[in-house]
């Protein structure tokens, strides 16, 4: 099981999980949902109590990611398979995403 940190302007928004790469969670925190100045992450992920269960990379999340010969690059510099989308996720979305939110890998 993999996680990652879902911050949005800097403030916790809550957790993505990645189980055996076969099924993805995310959850919003709690402290996020009681703020009233929060926003959802995205208009698919409304704030809400309820994990959101997904087979597949949510596609919010999935488009966070780079494409074509930017993706074949990142994936030979970093190492990583380019289909392990959760770990290129992880590795490239901690800076200067385009948008409000970031993720930070938990453990």
């Amino acid at each position: 099981m993999r996680q990652l940190a879902v911050y949005r302007n800097g403030t916790l928004a809550g957790i993505l999980t990645e189980e055996n790469r076969q099924k993805y969670l995310f959850q919003y925190d709690d402290n996020y949902l009681l703020s009233s100045d929060s926003q959802s992450i995205s208009l698919t992920l409304p704030k809400s109590k309820q994990v959101y269960s997904s087979e597949i990379l949510f596609p919010f999340f999935y488009n966070m990611l780079s494409e074509g010969m930017n993706l074949k690059l990142q994936s030979m510099t970093l190492k990583i398979d380019e289909n392990d989308h959760f770990g290129l996720l992880a590795k490239t979305s901690q800076y200067d995403t385009i948008g409000a939110v970031t993720l930070k890998p938990l453990n």
